[in-house]
Formats: C-alpha cells, structure tokens, sequence
C-alpha cells in the first residue's frame, strides 16, 4: 500500500524586497548575495499576516482547489516555530478559520496539534500523519508547515528572510508522490540556532514611574518572547553538515545500498534557508559516498569540480528556483523545495513518473531527518492547480522604508489591501478574560 502526498497547496508573503536593494543599504556587495547565496528576493509579511494566516490561507486553497471534504479528515498536524501562543496551537487556530468558511463542527471530530522542532518541525507533523495512514488507510490528514523567518535589521540573517505556508493532503493512493516507511534521524540536543525567552527587569520596562496602575501586577524580572533567533551562522551550518552526513549514511545503511546512495536519486529535496544551501552542504557527502574519504582542504576544490557541478545542476537546481524568489520559510523550506522541483519538472513537461527522490530534512537544535519518495503517475494532474511561478512573478515590489516599519512594527495599515484571503481582524485589549485573543476573518 503506498502512503503520501496527493495535494499541495501554498502561501506567501505577497511583499518583497529585491535582494540587490538590501545590499545597497547594508553596504554589501550585491554578488554575494544573488551569485554566492542565490538570493534574489526576500519576502515579508504585510500588517494584516501572521502564521495563522499563511497557514489558513494555504489550506483554504488546498481546500478549494481539491474539493476536499474536511468532515473526513482526522487529522490537521501543523509544524512551525513561529507560534503564537504558548498554549494554544496554530492548528486550533486554523480547525476553527476552517470551519468560520466552510460549516460549522466540520472538524469536531479531527485531532490537531503543532510540532516544533526549528525547521524540521513540518516534517515531524508529515512523518506522524505517514505512519497514521499506514494504520488506517481509510482516512486523510493534513499537514500544514506555516512560519514567518524574522532576524534583526542588519543582522546576518537579515538576507534570508521570508513568510508563507505550505499545506499538504496526505493519504493512501496518493497522486503525487509516496514515501518509503524507512526513515533515519541524526539528533543532538545544541545551540545552534534558539529562540529563548528575554528578561527585562521592571525597571526597565517602567522606566522611573514606580506607580504606574498595572505595575504591582509585574513580576520583578519579565519574561519576553522575540521573533529574532539568537544564532551562529557558521556553526548552524557545520550542525546542519553534521546531522545530516549522520542521518544520510544512516539511512544508506538501513537501505543496504552498494554504491553512492544520491545515484538513485532523480531530485534532491533538502531545507533551504537559502538557496544555495544544499550545493554548498553537500560537497562532504558527495565525496565520502563516492571514494569513502575527503578532507576539509578538499571540499572547496571539490565543490568547483566538473562532476560535482553537474551534481548540482541535475540534482539541485530544480529546488532552488523557488528558494531564490521566496527566501526562508523555515518548516515550510523543505516543502517548497519540493513543489519548486515539481513545478520545474511540469514546466518541461519532464517525465518523472516512477523515479525516487530523496529528503534531507534539518531544525536546528539540532536533528536532521532522511527519507525517500517515489513520485506517482498522476502528479501532473494534481499540480496544475498550483501555479507556483506564476503566483511569485505577481509579489508587489516594496521600498527599503516600508521594509523596515514593517519589521520595526510602526506601520497600522496593510501595505497592500487584502483580497481573497484571511486577515487579522483585531486583538482583544480590554476584555479581561480574552486579552490577547486574536480574531480572523476572510476577505472576498
């Protein structure tokens, strides 16, 4: 019986920023970015998004698109890092939008839940969903990976940044690609890239005023929670070449293959938080999996190699494209890297059906995940309703300043007026039972 992905849908942030413009005004050279890195835009949530929206936004096209019947879906397994609230999912968020649209107790009976795990999170939520339609092939889940990638201005992460969703149905017989039950995990708990709590003292947030009416309700040192990781960049890239080596030989020896395990692999789908990445992670691998033995002097020379080139361009490039337009969405990288190749492949009308590729799945923490798909005989007739590239070429183009009220949070109105999508409505403020609840509502 074979289990998978049988719809994909998306969302992203509907503003970008050209690459070549942040370059100018951090004083970096455009080419390290556009032909080092693969960046070519950078998207950014607008006013009215958040990741409720992304995600609920990508479901409700899936929904639509596919005419899916939420009544049987049993599972809705959102994988983010971008919540926002630390108890309430983004999946409860979204079972209730869902039914707002479509009816009313459409989804009582279905079980939702967010997994974190920086960006291996969605593949957490679609590896559960797997092995849940293997006990029950009957039914169908749904796995959403929804994040906005924020890094502070003029940081070095800045560059990566991105927002949007991902939603796929996962069920038996599925059109578009099935997956291996054999899955191999690399983990080991560091601190590569976290997200932890701030503390303010009230002093600090007070300032002189002692008495202010709500200042007995502080505590002495506040708690505060930031979009903005705290983060290593060169030692998150050797966590993610580390991890993933693990878990690629790993899964090479579960699967007792003679020879280099990528050779079996059409595409290479791998965690993108930009688009040059995997080319630039894989070197490693492709050495140690063809003669068994490499050095790190080597890796520089093996990279600029004519094979490993060719590597690249027949394994990699097709999950780029996407990458380079979007920018990081963190559980949704992956995800999109696979509708990028898929998408390249229609476009060429290239015959795929029955080839193999191959996952390589990171969060940084760290963990790395490696598995393998087959793609279906009907994967062309469930994508035509995506539309990935022609979506991206109609992004509104940003200037630098809205960029950065928008980062900075000053702006209160939509940059752009918001069409046929969910938006935040508002947040509870005065209610003493709801402060802080957030309300949605669709926009024909």
């Amino acid at each position: 019986m074979k289990i998978g992905i049988d719809a994909l849908a998306f969302d992203v942030a509907k503003l970008h920023l050209p690459i070549a413009n942040l370059a100018q005004k951090r004083i970096i050279d455009p080419e390290k970015l556009e032909k080092g890195l693969g960046l070519l835009k950078m998207t950014f949530p607008d006013v009215h998004q958040d990741a409720v929206v992304f995600a609920a936004n990508a479901l409700t096209g899936l929904v639509e698109n596919h005419a899916i019947d939420l009544r049987n879906t049993d599972r809705i397994y959102v994988g983010t890092e971008s919540g926002i609230d630390n108890s309430k999912p983004i999946a409860s968020f979204v079972s209730a939008l869902m039914e707002q649209k479509f009816g009313e107790d459409l989804l009582r009976q279905c079980d939702v839940v967010d997994f974190t795990f920086a960006c291996i999170g969605g593949v957490d939520a679609l590896q559960n969903c797997l092995d849940f339609i293997r006990l029950h092939p009957e039914k169908q889940a749904i796995v959403i990976a929804t994040d906005i990638a924020k890094y502070d201005l003029g940081s070095g992460g800045e560059y990566t940044q991105g927002a949007g969703a991902i939603a796929m149905l996962v069920k038996a017989n599925p059109r578009i690609i099935a997956f291996d039950s054999v899955w191999a995990t690399d983990t080991k708990g560091l601190f590569d890239f976290f997200k932890p709590y701030r503390n303010l003292s009230k002093t600090e947030i007070t300032g002189k005023d002692q008495n202010p009416e709500w200042h007995g309700q502080l505590e002495q040192h506040i708690e505060i929670h930031k979009d903005q990781p705290v983060f290593d960049g060169q030692y998150s890239n050797q966590c993610y070449m580390d991890r993933t080596r693990g878990a690629y030989f790993g899964f090479k020896k579960q699967m007792d293959v003679d020879g280099p395990l990528y050779d079996s692999w059409e595409n290479i789908i791998m965690h993108l938080p930009y688009s040059f990445q995997g080319r630039r992670m894989l070197s490693e691998i492709f050495v140690l999996d063809s003669d068994g033995k490499t050095d790190a002097s080597d890796l520089k020379a093996v990279a600029k190699s004519e094979g490993y080139q060719s590597f690249v361009s027949k394994k990699l490039v097709p999950a780029e494209k996407a990458s380079s337009l979007v920018g990081n969405l963190y559980t949704g990288s992956i995800f999109m890297a696979l509708l990028s190749t898929l998408a390249v492949h229609l476009e060429k009308n290239t015959k795929i059906e029955g080839t193999t590729f191959g996952f390589l799945a990171y969060g940084s923490g760290s963990k790395s995940k490696v598995f393998q798909g087959e793609i279906q005989p009907r994967w062309k007739q469930s994508l035509q309703s995506v539309k990935l590239f022609e979506t991206l070429a109609g992004s509104h183009e940003m200037d630098f300043e809205t960029y950065e009220s928008l980062h900075r949070k000053e702006r209160t109105q939509s940059v752009r007026t918001p069409k046929h999508e969910w938006m935040i409505e508002r947040i509870e403020t005065e209610i003493p039972t709801l402060i802080g609840a957030r309300y949605y509502k669709w926009i024909d």
